[in-house]
């Protein structure tokens, strides 16, 4: 046997010497320079949390700040979550390893990696931009109440358009960062990437899969104990018919279940949104129309839109699409509610969803839609001021105060003027009628405030007596 001199040259093909290279670059960065860099991006985003804690009224909680991939192990070794795949191993005749690995693809899917810069840093930027662009922004209503800077705050929104995400972020910026629920629209590349570390978190709303949903409530009921400020959509969808829908009570069982008397109390702010347009409306209504929710909106006509409205800010010629506003409600404390209720959650949702129509925006569209759809044969200008005037006069004072949107005449003339660039109806001499294809349209606008005309009857029938 030939004995090789360890002196001797070696001949290696080109390729081979480039990955011991490349492994070699690899090996050296993990252990002298990525450790340096994250040591140093960790402390650079630790001086920006500290920074923001500083002007926010609620500050960023610890929790929220975890890396990741400890919180990942966190939640799938959890007692409760590692107690779900025993039984679920069981039930499903599968070893416990592979239920495990389930449970920590869950996990992975559902942790958010929030990050500060990409909150406050780009995220509020986008909103402030974005919701300024399209609409006038107002805020409505909002509850004056102290609340204990030890609990746990929840927003609770009625959902009218992906516009929501964007007002209340920017809205709330001074209060915290707001850690959402989100569908799985959002779970598509590199959009997921940006929403995650917004400290966003996926869920499966329609997922019946036993062990999913105790990791899903594992993290929310974490989160809860350690103080993280979340906003919840309790309708489990945007509207389809313009209404307040009743609540779906999965993720507020979630909370309620996690919660004792002696844990840290969970307080409840309604928030009401309401548009003068909703950019998605017809989509939505054709979603309703059919039964499903499926949306229908191709790309081409999105990506045509975007190019359309740029162009027009480019030749200083563009136009908002009216008013949106943001009420918040009287705050719910959990610990008091729980002290004079029984059957929580659901008479907790149901109260959470009165204290937002309670709050919610009475706007032009919608008031101006509903007076055309009661004038069956048309109405004048004037006969419309006149109607609009009498609903004004008929809302009680919790209501009025939300409505901020001039005088009747200044209503009636903008409202026109948009329902005329949309083709909404027609006006023949002075006489003004709603299109009978259209008329979808209006009921849409004008269901977000039919709570209100509700009330508006009831306050007369009470007056009549």
């Amino acid at each position: 046997m030939r004995v090789i001199d360890m002196f001797e040259t070696v001949a290696l093909p080109a390729w081979v010497l480039v990955l011991i290279g490349i492994a070699a670059a690899i090996s050296i960065g993990e252990r002298l320079l990525f450790p340096s860099v994250r040591w140093f991006l960790r402390k650079r985003a630790e001086r920006v949390v500290a920074k923001v804690n500083e002007r926010l009224t609620r500050p960023i909680q610890p929790f929220k700040l975890a890396r990741r991939a400890d919180m990942i192990q966190r939640l799938t070794y959890d007692r409760d979550v590692l107690a779900a795949v025993s039984e679920y191993a069981s039930e499903e005749g599968m070893p416990d390893e592979v239920a495990l690995e389930m449970a920590r693809r869950y996990a992975r899917e559902i942790v958010p990696s929030f990050s500060a810069t990409a909150y406050f840093g780009v995220g509020i930027r986008v909103a402030r931009w974005l919701g300024n662009t399209l609409y006038h922004v107002r805020l409505g209503h909002v509850e004056r109440a102290e609340i204990d800077q030890d609990a746990t705050v929840v927003f609770i929104m009625n959902h009218r358009s992906n516009m929501d995400y964007m007002l209340v972020t920017y809205l709330a910026a001074d209060a915290s960062a707001l850690s959402y629920a989100v569908g799985e629209w959002a779970r598509v590349w590199p959009l997921s990437r940006l929403i995650r570390s917004m400290g966003a978190y996926f869920i499966r709303r329609r997922s019946r899969n036993a062990l999913y949903r105790r990791v899903l409530a594992r993290y929310v009921q974490m989160a809860t104990e350690n103080g993280v400020t979340q906003a919840v959509f309790p309708e489990g969808g945007l509207s389809l018919d313009g209404k307040v829908a009743a609540p779906k009570l999965g993720l507020l069982n979630y909370i309620i279940e996690g919660w004792t008397p002696e844990s840290r109390d969970v307080v409840f702010v309604p928030v009401a949104l309401n548009y003068d347009r909703i950019l998605e409306d017809r989509i939505l209504i054709s979603a309703g129309q059919r039964g499903d929710r499926k949306f229908n909106a191709r790309m081409s006509v999105v990506g045509g839109f975007i190019l359309k409205h740029v162009w027009l800010r480019i030749c200083r010629r563009a136009y908002k699409f009216g008013v949106a506003s943001v009420s918040f409600g009287k705050p719910l404390s959990l610990r008091e509610f729980a002290t004079h209720h029984a059957e929580l959650p659901r008479t907790l949702g149901r109260e959470l969803m009165t204290r937002i129509e309670n709050v919610m925006p009475v706007l032009p569209i919608p008031v101006l839609s509903t007076v055309l759809l009661e004038a069956m044969d048309g109405a004048t200008r004037a006969d419309l001021e006149l109607a609009v005037t009498k609903y004004f006069a008929g809302l009680d004072d919790d209501t009025a105060h939300n409505v901020s949107c001039g005088d009747a005449a200044s209503i009636v003339a903008e409202g026109l003027k948009v329902m005329r660039a949309r083709r909404l109806i027609t006006q023949t001499g002075t006489v003004v009628r709603v299109k009978d294809d259209q008329r979808h349209i209006l009921e849409y606008y004008a269901n977000s405030i039919v709570h209100v005309q509700r009330r508006n009857i009831e306050n007369a029938a009470t007056a009549g007596l």
